[in-house]
């Protein structure tokens, strides 16, 4: 009896194991192309082969697309494990992994091309060539303003916990560069006024529309208090508008199940418009401020409600509109390089300033490259 369960599970092993490559093989043969297999006698054997060979398995298999959803759904609901990309926290937050990771991971050695110093201060110095001031605002990740929310063992803790973040603007400042804490300014609101609602969305990786507006608020009295730029002229107004939003989280999950247990709510945004014309803020690509940034400038300004994001409200506080470059997840690298494109933005500007997520500092997006101006026009 027992010799024959044992066959049982060797034959069922030996399914597993060849079954499901023999029908993804088929699988890869009805729709016009070949087994992915034999990609493998294609390729040298090198370990960059074949990381690249496991991947395309893992993005191209049925098995995989048509399984992993539902285990991930299963994972989360029985035991709250989130998955690779996400962290479940308390009370129905969700983190986003690299944030987490960025905070219990001290920073690497960065080599002489990957320092974000390095690259801050040659941006700083090419600007400031052209007379253009540059003010750095790394915006705080969630886990940083909340950390209670993500674990118990933070309460009641004293002192900031991105000392990642806080070794990487003491350098700035001993470098001459110009910053903005954020996260000093989130943790001060936090006592002075509250959470309610709070500075940051509990399932997206982004601010609220109230910590959008105190974010602007203080990079427009930084503005000021250096001289860079005087109040312009141009009245703006607010008005309610209020837009659904589904939290990129849950969504980073890819687990249906999981996505319509967190519905879209309605976010208390408010959309900047001209009091003279009544019209919605709109960018001046012929600005004198130039504001470099990432999703935390995408979001509620080309987004759901629309003019309702950081530019609108820095543009309200100065009085005055402003040029953009926004580039989702690449605020290390990709937009300044997607800036070099672009010199007609630099024609008239006086200020630039530049938002990343600071999780970047760690895992930005193609690195902290040396990146040139373009070409002054």
């Amino acid at each position: 009896m027992k010799n024959q369960a044992h066959r049982f599970l060797a034959a069922v092993f030996l399914i597993l194991i060849f079954g499901v490559g023999a029908v993804q093989a088929v699988l890869d043969l009805r729709g016009g192309g070949r087994p992915r297999a034999l990609d493998l006698f294609t390729q040298p054997p090198t370990e960059a082969a074949l990381r690249a060979y496991e991947k395309g398995l893992e993005d191209g298999s049925w098995f995989e697309q048509q399984a992993r959803p539902l285990m991930t759904a299963a994972l989360f609901f029985a035991l709250g494990d989130a998955g690779d990309n996400a962290v479940l926290g308390r009370g129905g937050w969700f983190f986003y992994r690299p944030g987490v990771q960025y905070l219990t991971r001290p920073l690497p050695r960065f080599d002489r091309t990957g320092d974000p110093v390095d690259a801050i201060t040659a941006f700083r110095d090419r600007l400031a060539e052209r007379g253009i001031r540059l003010l750095v605002v790394p915006a705080p990740n969630k886990e940083t303003v909340y950390p209670e929310r993500l674990t118990r063992r933070a309460e009641g803790l004293s002192g900031a916990v991105n000392g990642n973040t806080r070794e990487i603007l003491a350098r700035l400042a001993r470098a001459g560069v110009e910053t903005v804490d954020l996260a000093a300014l989130y943790a001060d609101a936090r006592r002075t006024q509250g959470d309610d609602p709070p500075w940051y969305l509990p399932q997206d990786t982004h601010w609220s529309p109230r910590g959008v507006a105190l974010a602007a608020r203080a990079v427009a009295d930084r503005l000021t208090a250096l001289g860079w730029t005087a109040p312009g002229g141009v009245e703006y107004a607010v008005e309610p508008a209020p837009a659904p939003r589904a939290g990129d989280v849950p969504r980073m999950m890819r687990a249906p199940l999981v996505e319509a247990a967190c519905p879209a709510e309605p976010v208390p945004c408010e959309r900047v418009t001209r009091r003279d014309t009544g019209e919605p803020y709109a960018d001046d690509p012929a600005s004198e401020v130039l504001v470099l940034g990432d999703s935390f400038l995408r979001i509620y300004q080309r987004d759901d409600p629309g003019a309702a994001g950081f530019t609108a409200h820095l543009a309200r506080a100065l009085g005055r509109p402003l040029a953009s470059v926004i580039n989702d997840g690449g605020a290390s690298t990709l937009v300044r390089q997607e800036l070099s494109r672009k010199p007609e933005l630099l024609r008239n500007t006086k200020v630039v300033v530049w938002e990343f997520t600071e999780r970047d500092i760690r895992h930005g997006m193609e690195g902290w490259q040396d990146v040139p101006l373009p070409p002054a026009g």
